[in-house]
Formats: C-alpha cells, structure tokens, sequence
C-alpha cells in the first residue's frame, strides 16, 4: 500500500519543510536532499536525521529526486523548482524514467508562467505532453491524483 512511500523533499524551509513536518508529525520517516550554497540553507529541523543528505551539485541531487519518484509535487517556485519540474517532464516524455504522477499546485500560478498551449502551438511539444501534468488546488487534490495514477 501506500504506507511504503516515503516524503523526499529538498530539505529547506517553506514547502519543503513542511512536507518533512507533515511525515514528522505522523512518526513517518522523511528524507531532505539538502544543496549546500553559500548563503542559503540549513536543513530544515523535521527531516530525519539520518536521512537528511547533503548535496554540492544540483544534476546529483536532481538524480537522487528523480531516480527514486514515484509522484512528484511541485508548488508555485523559482528557477530551481523549475529546472526541477522540467527535468523530471523531459525523462518522463523521453521514457527515460517510468511515468509517475506530476502534480502542480495552482493551475493559475503555473499557466501563467509556462504557456504549455504555446509550446503545443509552436510544435515544441506534442498535445498529449500536456496530459503529463495534474493541477490541483487542494492537498485532497493532490492526494487523488496520485493514488488515482495508482489505482489505474
């Protein structure tokens, strides 16, 4: 069932501190893909301790992410949710990973910042590319998104 799934998130504040939060609250293990740079995070306080790894590359933290996803959820980011996000759309368009849910929180947050229907117009992605990506509004949203792929 789905109580074999683990939290991975990036290890930092915010969201990503409260994904690690919402498995610490539950006495679930967590895991933090933390990046070192110069003046930025600390791992956040939730992740279990050892889980909480610590990267220097973003392309080796992005690999451990990706190579282990079986969903991924994004909310609304900067360019490194973004190279993350368009990472994990291109192995999965490319085959070079198996699909898994791609769940985006704020459809209007998201459409407004990538004009999926221009890159469809443009021919730089096929229709059905679009189709890789969920936007939910809600965390029940997103949670039937993904045990939904599942049950398929």
């Amino acid at each position: 069932g789905f109580r074999e799934y683990v939290v991975v998130s990036g290890g930092g504040p915010g969201i990503m501190e409260a994904a690690n939060r919402g498995a610490a609250d539950i006495g679930a293990p967590s895991i933090g893909l933390n990046i070192v740079l110069p003046h930025e995070q600390a791992p956040n306080g939730y992740i279990t301790p050892e889980l909480c790894l610590q990267f220097h590359y973003f392309a080796l933290r992005k690999m451990h992410f990706l190579m282990r996803a079986r969903a991924v959820v994004a909310f609304p980011g900067g360019f490194g949710t973004m190279d993350e996000l368009f990472e994990a759309l291109t192995l999965i368009q490319t085959g070079k990973v198996r699909r898994f849910p791609l769940v985006l929180f704020g459809e209007a947050f998201w459409r407004k910042v990538i004009n999926f229907d221009a890159l469809v117009e443009a021919g730089t992605i096929s229709p059905q590319d679009i189709d890789l990506i969920t936007f939910v509004e809600t965390a029940e949203d997103g949670w039937d998104a993904i045990a939904g792929f599942y049950r398929r």
